[in-house]
């Protein structure tokens, strides 16, 4: 991770003008009526299901039909209107036996929130826990285990959401909550629920050829048993992009010839005894196989240099990669109108995570090279969660107290063919481990009157044992350490309903991340290099401390909601620091993770849609987002890079009953030289390649052929505009001659066709 130093806006001045907003408004809204459309429930903001404007923070939620008609493919896309969070994706250009880099290998590892991502972020499916990436050295492993075509909506939460959900949730969550049955079973017109029901959807996208197929199927099959089934998959090639550079050899910037299969299958079982019982049953499995023919990384011919250069030129080179999630999933809900609890849900999950990667590389005279490395992780998690409601003296109390427990079993394989000495295949980075963390939280929802106050406290134990060391002691120099600790995470939200139209709400939360195996006994030695990696057992828990303020507005026509926040993190985990050495035979480059950082991260966020009313027989709505974010490395006073620029969405929506029409501007502001840490994400003398301001705009179209057949179309980059985007790049150098491999894609279309029974 690394960081930076830039003038920022003070959290008292947001605050200032966060309520300044809210006074001023709030005499223009009186007599006005309050938004037409019904509020949004969400879960992911306090473990149950609320009105999403009753909560004391912010929050985003993006619905299937959102997900269907801008036809999102990748988390990415789905999140790409989002002010302050973004996806990084880079193209498969890396080399078989090269050194991991920030930038080109780790394809989606995850969601960035306000400045912060990877493993910072929690991400959750169904409240089931995603498995995290993992990086070390030659070998990235990303955590889109996902298939958007399961999914019902998103929910994001911004900001450090520990005291609810425990490590990883230091910087904020993303929960994917996928479809039930009863979403396929609606009758028609407001009539009674089908016994069988359904959807087919097929796309097509030209920025990759990528061809999409899924179908669903629910039924009713008593009074108190539902069922769904879905089923989707989708092949592509490449993403493609803005180089001109096709030449089979490193000076390549055109795509590598790239075969992307996925399939997902999902199947659920709700069963409701009576009415006060819930349960649901939940199966699903996810795969995704991508083969790259590594053009990008052969050695141009004719062949120069030295001897051993020559003979160690690479004349061919491909990777192939897999992972696969399967998860089992029991959750029950009971109505219990106990002293002790109205209601308790209880939720069993198994999850089942593994990811493999196979390099090959053929060289002129030096034997052939195989890389073949794995990662699993094995879950276990348990839950039990009451509420309360209490009243009395003017004030209502809802308790939500409960417990989590959750057992990972992780472990990693490296073998292949040619390893570098000192090691000998097949061998670990680290020993198998199993990662336990046990919590008891606990939540209080006070309102009185027109205020609510929620103070929330979670108390975690984690701890990290090593199970085998088998594959790792020998050949690493000292056997695996265990490590446990445990912390707490407290947290208040306050929220004032100024008006029935304008709300103010503010927010103080902690979080934390406890290291993982792989930080905590990752051990790698290069005699070659004399580069050695040594493990740290005495790394301590990321933590965090978020503050926000902020206001919504509901009116007749405007959805508003404006926020300003500020986050502080300490013990920051930094990944395989120098610590010692020249680089020599007698004094090799000792590197180390090690708890280094403390960083600040400021900014805010606006966001909404006006509606302006009924034009010409349909609907004119103009949505809108906009977030900035500043942040400094407290312990070197430089910027931190992960944050990233400044952006601004702008959409023009017109509906009518037949069709509907939607344009979509993205201004994505430049990540300049004074924004940048470079020394610390490229080596010195380079200095890290910046990215200019860049404008695009979408164009898409809906034709609502019949009441259950739609067809959509979608242009994207209709300007063509050749442009970068920061997660993608940072890492590269500025001196680099294939800068144009990172650009995105040109103008493209889009297409599907979806139909309901």
């Amino acid at each position: 991770m690394t960081f930076q130093t830039t003038p920022r806006p003070t959290l008292r001045t947001l605050t200032a003008l966060v309520a300044l907003a809210c006074l001023s408004l709030q005499a223009t809204a009186q007599g006005q009526a309050t938004a037409s459309t019904l509020g949004e429930v969400v879960v992911s903001g306090s473990r149950h299901e609320q009105m999403a404007d009753e909560l004391p923070l912010s929050y985003d939620v993006i619905d299937a039909s959102t997900l269907g008609n801008q036809q999102s493919r990748t988390l990415r896309e789905a999140l790409q209107d989002l002010p302050n969070a973004s996806v990084k994706r880079s193209p498969a250009r890396f080399t078989v036996g090269g050194t991991t880099a920030s930038a080109g290998r780790d394809g989606n590892v995850g969601v960035n929130i306000r400045g912060l991502g990877g493993n910072r972020v929690l991400l959750m499916v169904d409240g089931v826990r995603m498995p995290r990436s993992y990086a070390f050295r030659t070998t990235t492993f990303d955590r889109e285990y996902l298939s958007l075509e399961l999914l019902k909506r998103i929910e994001m939460v911004r900001g450090p959401a520990s005291a609810l959900y425990g490590s990883d949730g230091m910087a904020g969550l993303v929960n994917f909550i996928t479809h039930e049955p009863a979403d396929f079973l609606v009758g028609q017109d407001g009539g009674p629920p089908k016994t069988l029901g359904g959807r087919i959807a097929a796309g097509w996208s030209g920025d990759d050829n990528g061809h999409t197929l899924a179908g669903t199927v629910a039924g009713q099959a008593s009074d108190t048993l539902q069922w769904m089934l879905t089923a989707t998959t989708r092949s592509a090639h490449a993403v493609d992009n803005m180089g001109s550079n096709d030449e089979p050899n490193t000076s390549r910037t055109r795509p590598n010839p790239q075969d992307d299969r996925d399939n997902a299958v999902l199947g659920k079982i709700v069963l409701r005894p009576h009415a006060g019982q819930r349960h649901v049953a939940t199966l699903e499995h996810v795969e995704k196989k991508s083969d790259v023919n590594l053009l990008s990384s052969r050695t141009p011919l004719p062949l120069r240099g030295t001897p051993a250069q020559t003979a160690g030129a690479i004349l061919d080179e491909y990777s192939a990669r897999s992972m696969e999630r399967d998860r089992l999933a029991w959750d029950a809900r009971f109505d219990l109108g106990a002293p002790w609890a109205d209601h308790a849900q209880t939720v069993i999950a198994v999850q089942r995570a593994a990811s493999r990667q196979v390099g090959t590389s053929v060289r002129n005279t030096l034997p052939l090279r195989v890389r073949d490395n794995a990662y699993g992780e094995h879950t276990w998690q348990a839950g039990l969660q009451a509420d309360k409601t209490l009243r009395g003296g003017g004030w209502a109390h809802k308790i939500t107290y409960g417990l989590d427990h959750v057992r990972s079993d992780i472990t990693n394989l490296y073998t292949g063919l040619a390893p570098l000495p000192p090691e000998v295949f097949p061998l670990k980075r680290f020993p198998d481990t199993r990662e336990t963390t046990s919590a008891l939280y606990v939540q209080d929802e006070s309102v009185q009157g027109d205020w609510s106050l929620t103070p929330g406290l979670r108390f975690d134990h984690f701890a990290l044992d090593v199970t085998s060391q088998a594959g790792f002691y020998p050949p690493a120099k000292q056997p695996g350490q265990s490590l446990s600790g445990s912390a707490l995470s407290p947290k208040v939200g306050v929220l004032y309903r100024a008006t029935p139209q304008w709300s103010v709400f503010g927010q103080y939360a902690a979080g934390f991340r406890a290291p993982d195996a792989g930080q905590v006994n990752g051990y790698y030695e290069n005699a070659a290099e004399q580069v050695i990696i040594i493990p740290n057992p005495e790394l301590k828990p990321e933590k965090s401390r978020g503050f926000e303020v902020g206001v919504r507005g509901r009116l007749e026509r405007l959805s508003l909601d404006v926020a300003a926040f500020s986050s502080h993190y300490s013990n920051l985990i930094m990944d395989t620091v120098l610590i010692r050495g020249t680089g020599t035979a007698a004094d090799p480059r000792i590197f180390q993770t090690i708890n280094t950082e403390r960083a600040r991260i400021s900014g805010f966020e606006v966001k909404g849609q006006y509606d302006w009313g009924r034009m010409a027989g349909g609907r004119l709505a103009t949505p809108f987002s906009y977030g900035q974010a500043r942040g400094v490395n407290r312990a070197t006073g430089k910027p931190i890079n992960s944050v990233d620029p400044a952006q601004l969405a702008l959409g023009l929506k017109y509906d009518t009953a037949a069709w509907g029409l939607r344009l979509d501007m993205r201004h994505h502001a430049a990540k300049t030289a004074r924004d940048i840490d470079s020394a610390s994400s490229v080596k010195p003398p380079n200095t890290q390649f910046t990215i200019p301001s860049a404008t695009t705009l979408d164009v898409s179209v809906q034709w609502r052929l019949r009441k259950d057949m739609r067809l959509n179309l979608a242009v994207h980059n209709l300007t063509n505009r050749k442009y970068w985007l920061w997660p993608d790049v940072y890492g590269l150098a500025a001196s680099s001659p294939t800068n144009d491999a990172y650009t995105q894609p040109g103008r493209s279309a889009h297409v599907s066709l979806v139909m309901d029974f």
